[in-house]
């Protein structure tokens, strides 16, 4: 019976990347409740918030809620910039109906309306960038 425990000894031991060094490191009341605070804000385990943030430090760590406000707002916007658009095109509808609508204002209207597209697809291009920052 005792053969068949020395058999299971449970995961195999690592033999590349295996974590062999510690370093312990002490910190103020205040430095700790910094710590305590991103680690709960940002969802990481301590140890992976010091690991990510001594030797990864390019990397960008974001506090995902207030993200996520942010993106909500900014659809928020968005929204309201669209039914602005259409309210004017309403409108515009309207004049040409009554004969009232100048050209400069058609001209205008078609400007503005392209730099808004434009503007909507640069901040979708950033926003994918910052997603697939996130993500690696």
């Amino acid at each position: 019976m005792k053969e068949k425990y020395k058999l299971l000894k449970g995961r195999p031991s690592m033999k590349v990347g295996k974590r062999t060094r510690k370093i312990d490191v002490r910190f103020t009341e205040e430095e700790f409740a910094l710590i305590l605070e991103m680690e709960k804000i940002l969802g990481l385990k301590r140890t992976d918030l010091i690991r990510t943030r001594v030797l990864q430090s390019s990397k960008v760590i974001i506090n995902a809620r207030e993200f996520i406000v942010q993106l909500d707002q900014l659809g928020t916007e968005l929204g309201r910039i669209g039914n602005n658009i259409n309210q004017l095109a309403r409108y515009a509808n309207t004049l040409n109906k009554r004969s009232l609508l100048s050209p400069q204002i058609i001209e205008r209207y078609n400007v503005l309306l392209a730099e808004f597209i434009k503007i909507e697809h640069q901040l979708e291009i950033t926003l994918r960038k910052v997603i697939r920052s996130m993500t690696k």
